[in-house]
């Protein structure tokens, strides 16, 4: 357990399932639903609003990870002297 904690890319990748859940979350929150009212609704609105979600959960990770990957492009550019 010990060597999962200090592991970079296990951090990392706990990381990012949180944020996917939260940003899926906020999205659902912002339709009027939670992820507990998806159960209660027909499986084709449900499946709809599972897939707009995730797409936009999707996109903005995609967006952060893009920005990091910029900001390490600066920081290799403009080392600190």
């Amino acid at each position: 357990m010990k060597e999962k904690k200090n592991n970079p890319q296990v951090v990392l990748d706990e990381i990012h399932a949180v944020l996917e859940n939260s940003l899926i979350e906020a999205y659902l929150k912002g339709k009027g639903f939670t992820l507990e009212d998806l159960k209660g609704l027909p499986d084709e609105q449900a499946r709809q609003l599972r897939k707009e979600a995730s797409t936009f959960a999707s996109n903005k990770l995609a967006e952060v990870e893009l920005k990091a990957q910029f900001m390490r492009v600066l920081h290799d550019a403009y080392p600190e002297e």
